[in-house]
């Protein structure tokens, strides 16, 4: 399984299933990120964390335990 958390700067992923229950998934629904949905990876903080990427449009920071949540697959 490939998670958000694995991805490479740049890469064009698509998510394939959301991991998690609850309020935590549906918090990462209500950013936009959904099954099917296409993402770029832009950049990483220093530290690795948090991981900002581009979804429908627009730019999202996501905690690495949140990415973990998220299985993608490379577009």
């Amino acid at each position: 399984m490939n998670t958000l958390k694995q991805a490479k700067v740049g890469e064009r992923l698509r998510v394939v299933k959301l991991h998690g229950q609850g309020a935590v998934k549906r918090r990462i629904m209500d950013m936009g990120i959904t099954k099917g949905t296409e993402l770029q990876i832009r950049k990483l903080a220093p530290l690795g964390d948090p991981i900002e990427v581009n979804v429908r449009g627009y730019e999202l920071s996501i905690r690495k335990e949140d990415a973990q949540m998220i299985e993608v697959e490379k577009n």
